[in-house]
């Protein structure tokens, strides 16, 4: 029996209908470097998509693989709960530097659902802690996506993930969010006032009474297929939650770690979240790790003698890991020490101006929408209608099989196209990329 026969004897694939695998087989990695990945047979593919957006650094990066080691002969792991360790310690000092200001507080866990369950239950729970005895519920933006554990699928909006398990969620309070491309108010997100706003205000006047916290993908709606909308929504939304008392959470989960061409999403604002989640970059796609991150003021209301029962009791066994914390550390060195965001203004400029040279002008190709190295090609049956195709076509897919191919992984989100490359890719790459991508929708839907 070989590997890919074993694999499908044993294991269950995330986020998959493994019924598709009759047709397309798991590939088996062997071995990763920089962007590209390397199957048992030596076919090298194009990490164009960051392994689920978390490889920040490239595959079998030097400086975070040597921090590991390194911390691996010293301690692999140890409780958190009244114990601690120099690479945690170093990390919070460090990530206080670069956050948004007022975030002071981290709390660990191992993986972005975990880091948003923490965020809901820490939000709800200072509520009534400070007297807000009333604001037990939750808004989210329709489309959003924040994890599939039962607290984070609740804040969702995604049918694709939510749908069947609505039973089991709670009852949350849904904001139409911004869908830039197909404005009802027949704006464009580079000069608008955000208009769209007015949904915001008009669910908060109807419901802050009765919610304790919102929360947000800031800028970009990852899930929903890349949706991009303008920094101003944040700051108009940080003065809605100021007015009526709500507070606001930043899942950055997706966005920070210089994915939208800053740090974190929220950089493009003055003002910051009373809550942050992040992970998938924090330790350059290397280990599990999530933090979320939060304000004096919230910390403080869980202060108190242990016998008020007000200690935040959330705990995780892996929470805080040293290798974890290493990684991380080893990620924050290298965009210090490599000035990693300057350098990737180049290859983003790069790779939207390639993108638009080769398919702007398709026929089936409705926008491309980018925020740093981040771009997304959204495929539609009717352009000047902006209708989709029919989903049961599956042509995403079709083109994701196609790329596959050709060694590029393209894994779109329904009929959006995106690459989310890891920030080191030079401009050679991302023009073989490019090419294959362009290669792959030709022989699905025509030129």
């Amino acid at each position: 029996m070989n590997l890919v026969e074993k694999d499908l004897k044993y294991i269950w694939h995330p986020c998959s209908q493994m019924k598709d695998y009759e047709e397309l087989p798991p590939i088996i990695i062997d071995h990763a470097k920089g962007v590209y990945l390397y199957d048992k047979n030596g076919k090298e593919y194009i990490d164009i998509v960051s392994s689920w957006w978390c490889n920040l650094l490239g595959h079998c990066n030097p400086k975070i693989n040597e921090a590991i080691k390194v911390q691996l002969d010293k301690l692999e792991h140890v409780i958190f709960a009244n114990f601690s360790h120099e690479p945690a310690i170093t990390l919070c000092e460090e990530l206080s530097k670069i956050v948004p200001q007022g975030l002071t507080k981290f709390n660990f866990s191992d993986n972005g659902s975990a880091s948003v369950e923490c965020a809901l239950k820490m939000s709800f729970q200072y509520q009534y802690q400070v007297g807000n005895t009333k604001k037990t519920r939750f808004m989210c933006f329709t489309e959003g996506y924040h994890g599939e554990t039962i607290g984070a699928l609740s804040v969702g909006s995604m049918d694709l993930y939510g749908k069947l398990y609505k039973p089991m969620l709670m009852d949350t309070i849904h904001i139409e969010a911004p869908d830039c491309y197909r404005c009802s108010y027949g704006k464009n997100r580079d000069c608008c006032n955000v208009e769209c706003f007015e949904h915001a205000e008009k669910t908060f006047e109807k419901y802050a009474d009765e919610t304790c916290a919102i929360i947000v993908e800031p800028l970009l709606q990852g899930s929903a297929g890349m949706r991009i909308y303008p920094a101003m929504y944040l700051k108009k939304l940080r003065d809605l939650c100021d007015k009526y008392n709500v507070l606001l959470i930043a899942d950055e989960i997706a966005t920070g770690f210089g994915r939208t061409g800053k740090m974190f999403a929220f950089d493009y604002v003055d003002v910051s979240p009373d809550i942050m989640c992040i992970s998938k970059g924090l330790t350059g796609g290397y280990m599990p790790m999530a933090i979320t991150i939060t304000t004096d003021e919230i910390y403080n209301a869980f202060y108190d003698d242990y016998n008020e029962g007000k200690a935040f009791m959330h705990s995780h066994t892996y929470s805080g890991n040293p290798l974890g914390c290493s990684a991380a550390l080893a990620v924050l060195n290298i965009f210090r020490e490599d000035a990693v965001l300057d350098k990737a203004e180049k290859p983003a400029q790069y790779l939207t101006k390639k993108l638009n040279e080769e398919l702007i002008d398709h026929k089936n190709v409705g926008e491309i929408r980018n925020i740093g190295l981040i771009n997304a090609i959204e495929l539609v049956r009717n352009k000047k209608e902006k209708l989709g195709f029919d989903s049961k076509l599956r042509i995403g897919y079709q083109i994701y099989k196609k790329a596959l191919e050709k060694g590029l992984v393209l894994r779109p989100l329904g009929d959006v196209l995106y690459f989310n490359p890891p920030l080191i890719i030079n401009e050679a790459e991302i023009h073989k990329a490019v090419e294959i991508c362009t290669q792959a929708i030709y022989s699905v839907i025509g030129q």
